[in-house]
């Protein structure tokens, strides 16, 4: 409806979203009005344009959204999945009279195929879809749950398992490829994201340890199992095919390189990913067992877990801090600061027993994810929206492989020296973290030097 009156029209149309910046527009009532003058002999038209676009926009906007949801709920329980088994071993040392080292090992089969297999993710990802993959990523990890807990014996239960890891490489390469598409890289973004990922680590010592003393343990893998089904059900209903967009992703990075820098720079990259694989996978995996010998001996499986989730939740915290932080500071600083923390933490818990010991494992662990926040921003600033899905199944494969060689480390060092002899070479391993961060930043100080030089004067 529109009124003239006085050389005023009153153009009354309902607005999706509130600007406060949009010009020639009044509220009234919850009604907004486009006011504006209409010169002599013209008669006044409806502004609906506008109104299409901020329609257009606010969709786009809620599917951005929706995405980065779905996104941080697989994440999560990406994480949740692979630690069930370190958690629930505990228990079965009875149920199968096999010590633990000898039942550990058979998560190995998880472990490998959770690395090796990042590397085809990303591939399909990229020249297939990345929708879909995650889709057969919800799908696949669900199944393969529900075949581990009706395993009737150790044979299938490994094969099982081994599936599981194959359908969970899907997540990083994958998923984090279509993260910094979504948000732009943004720091807060991803810090929330690895906090999601923290947090399924988090949980799923105490769940599946409450689920396995408390039910049974074959319900610590049925009750996961049916959160992935149903998420990827309503991942597959309320999110669109990507298979048109494929060919129109950038294929030029934020800052070019030569050949020559762009291998040292990623073989540097590679070496940390590496190094923070062992890292994270000692520290996650055993923590458990750790917890067990260190503080809780002869305690059930909820207390076990329930201490182990208040360590990993530290790692949450951490996150959270350093999105905020990426944001004001320089990432490669904070990525030397961080590194330095992890290298502290696991040379201190090395030596500490009990509480004090507790708190050495925190700072590592807070370290270790931190890092991954500061990785992928740094990462992502010298790989091209097209090819970052091979570039992160790369990283990823390096970062997960390294899980098997883990468990190798913690089944035989533990039989050897205990725990005081995984945690003294994962302090090692720290080490050359530290010291490969600190060439890393020294490169990529030289290059941004270079590029802003390169640039144009304005």
């Amino acid at each position: 409806m529109f009124l003239r009156y006085s050389g005023i029209a009153f153009g009354m149309a309902v607005w999706p979203v509130h600007d406060e910046n949009r010009p020639n527009i009044a509220k009234w009532q919850g009604v907004y009005f486009s006011v504006s003058p209409i010169p002599a002999g013209q008669t006044a038209k409806p502004a609906m344009t506008t109104t299409s676009s901020q329609t257009a926009a606010q969709t786009a906007e809620t599917a951005r959204l929706r995405e980065i949801s779905f996104l941080n709920l697989a994440h999560g329980l990406d994480h949740f999945v692979l630690l069930i088994y370190p958690t629930v071993v505990i228990g079965l040392e009875l149920i199968y009279n096999r010590p633990y080292s000898e039942l550990i090992a058979l998560s190995s089969t998880t472990f490998i195929a959770f690395g090796v297999f990042a590397l085809p993710s990303g591939w399909l990802a990229d020249r297939w879809s990345r929708r879909n993959m995650m889709a057969a990523f919800y799908f696949g990890c669900g199944l393969s749950l529900i075949a581990i807990a009706l395993a009737p014996n150790l044979i299938a239960l490994s094969i099982a398992m081994f599936m599981l890891g194959v359908f969970a490489a899907i997540y990083h390469p994958v998923g984090m490829a279509m993260l910094i598409e979504a948000s732009g890289a943004k720091g807060r973004t991803l810090a929330f994201n690895g906090v999601c990922g923290n947090l399924g680590v988090s949980l799923a010592a105490g769940i599946s340890g409450a689920l396995a003393y408390w039910v049974h343990w074959r319900m610590a893998f049925f009750a996961p199992a049916f959160v992935l089904l149903a998420s990827g059900a309503l991942y597959v209903w309320m999110t669109p095919d990507d298979r048109h967009s494929t060919k129109k992703r950038v294929s030029k990075p934020a800052v070019p390189l030569t050949p020559k820098v762009m291998a040292m720079l990623f073989g540097l990259l590679l070496l940390i990913a590496f190094s923070s694989g062992v890292v994270f996978n000692i520290l996650t995996i055993a923590l458990p067992k750790m917890v067990d010998e260190g503080m809780t001996r002869d305690h059930s499986l909820v207390m076990i877990g329930g201490i182990a989730t208040m360590v990993l939740i530290c790692g949450a915290i951490a996150q959270l801090v350093i999105g905020r932080l990426v944001e004001k500071f320089s990432a490669p600083n904070l990525f030397i600061a961080v590194t330095g923390f992890g290298f502290v933490g696991n040379l201190w818990a090395t030596y500490a027993t009990g509480a004090p010991q507790m708190v050495a494992l925190a700072i590592a662990i807070a370290a270790i994810y931190a890092q991954v926040t500061v990785n992928d921003i740094i990462l992502a600033r010298y790989t091209a929206d097209a090819w970052r899905g091979r570039v992160y199944a790369v990283r990823y494969f390096t970062l997960f492989i390294s899980a098997g060689i883990s468990i190798a480390m913690i089944a035989l060092l533990h039989k050897t020296g205990g725990f005081s002899l995984v945690l003294g070479a994962n302090s090692i391993v720290a080490l050359a973290m530290f010291l490969a961060t600190l060439a890393l930043v020294a490169m990529i100080l030289s290059i941004e030097q270079r590029h802003a030089a390169a640039q144009p004067a304005e």
